[in-house]
């Protein structure tokens, strides 16, 4: 035992400090809020990105680049997803439900097929679109690609 290693009984010293009871208390007056300014009231908080009054970031940077408000936004989905649809449940047939069903798509979600990987067996594929060569691969394995 030696003197760095002493510390007070549990329980004997409070963890926090008590604000605004009397000048006394070495905490009293201002309750450590300082002088006036908003942090001084009570209800205060800050926004996120409030910076002291400085100008925030966001409208620091210089904005550039176009977003076009007409952009329809695709699902990607891939022709080894397809077949591995195909070869979980056997059907021929995969439709917008089936996709939605195995979790690759969502209520709202446009479904577009890509060629990455390759179609096997068989398959009609229902879609709201289709890559060229997606086409062509399911054409070529003796499928049909129908655009919804």
């Amino acid at each position: 035992m030696n003197l760095s290693s002493l510390k007070p009984a549990a329980g004997s010293v409070r963890a926090n400090k008590r604000v605004g009871r009397g000048t006394g208390s070495g905490r009293g007056g201002t309750s450590t809020r300082g002088h006036k300014g908003a942090q001084s009231r009570s209800g205060y908080s800050a926004k996120r990105s409030f910076e002291g009054g400085q100008m925030p970031l966001q409208r620091r940077v210089p904005k550039f680049g176009f977003t076009n408000i007409n952009r329809v936004e695709y699902k990607a989905i891939n022709l080894d997803a397809i077949q591995a649809i195909v070869e979980k449940t056997g059907k021929t047939v995969i439709d917008f439900d089936m996709l939605r069903e195995n979790g690759l798509a969502n209520k709202k979600d446009l479904v577009k097929i890509l060629n990455r990987g390759e179609v096997t067996s068989s398959v009609e594929v229902h879609a709201h679109g289709f890559s060229a060569s997606a086409i062509e691969a399911i054409e070529k394995a003796g499928g049909k690609a129908i655009k919804l």
